[in-house]
C-alpha cells in the first residue's frame, strides 16, 4: 500500500510542477472570490511590491463569470496607487458577451474567464508598494444610478505579465 502512495504523491507534485512551470510570463496574479453578487460599493484591493522597470510588463483584469451574468458588457473603475502616493484612476469598458448573447471568455463550462487588458507596455517608474483597487461601475440603459448587485461574477483577478519572460 505505501508502495502506491509513494507513486500517486510523485505523479501529483510532477503534475503540479508541470503547471507552474508552464506560466513562466507570471510576476503577480491573485484573485478574490466573489459571494452572492459583487455589491456597487465593494471593492477589491490587490497589492504588490515591485522593483523599478527595467523592462516593460502587461497588466490585465481578469474576470471569472457564469451564465448568471445579465450584461453584455462590463464597466470598471480601476485606481492604480504608486509607492510615493501618485494615483492613476481609469473607467474602462470591456465587452463579455457576443452578440447571440453566450458568454466570452475561455472556459468549459458555464463558468467564462476573460483576461482583459489593463496596461500594457508599462514601465513601473519606482520601487516599493503598488496597489490596485477594482470596483464595478455597472448601470442600465437609461438609469443614472448603479447597479446595486451584479449577480453572475464569481471572481476577480489582477494579473502582472512580463514580456521579457515570454521568450
Amino acid at each position: 500500500m505505501k508502495k502506491k502512495t509513494l507513486k500517486n504523491s510523485i505523479f501529483l507534485l510532477l503534475v503540479a510542477s508541470l503547471f507552474t512551470s508552464c506560466d513562466k510570463t507570471q510576476v503577480f496574479d491573485e484573485y478574490k472570490t466573489i459571494e452572492n453578487g459583487w455589491q456597487k460599493d465593494s471593492i477589491l484591493k490587490f497589492s504588490f511590491d515591485h522593483e523599478v522597470s527595467k523592462q516593460p510588463e502587461n497588466m490585465f483584469i481578469n474576470i471569472r463569470n457564469n451564465n448568471d451574468y445579465p450584461f453584455s458588457n462590463i464597466y470598471l473603475i480601476v485606481k492604480l496607487e504608486q509607492p510615493k502616493g501618485r494615483i492613476k484612476i481609469d473607467t474602462l469598458e470591456y465587452q463579455m458577451a457576443n452578440p447571440d448573447g453566450s458568454l466570452m471568455g475561455e472556459g468549459f463550462s458555464d463558468i467564462k474567464e476573460s483576461k482583459l487588458w489593463y496596461k500594457e507596455h508599462f514601465m513601473f517608474p519606482e520601487k516599493g508598494n503598488y496597489k490596485v483597487s477594482i470596483q464595478q461601475a455597472v448601470r442600465q440603459n437609461g438609469k443614472v444610478k448603479g447597479v446595486e448587485k451584479l449577480d453572475g461574477i464569481t471572481e476577480v483577478g489582477f494579473r502582472i505579465e512580463s514580456l521579457a519572460l515570454q521568450k
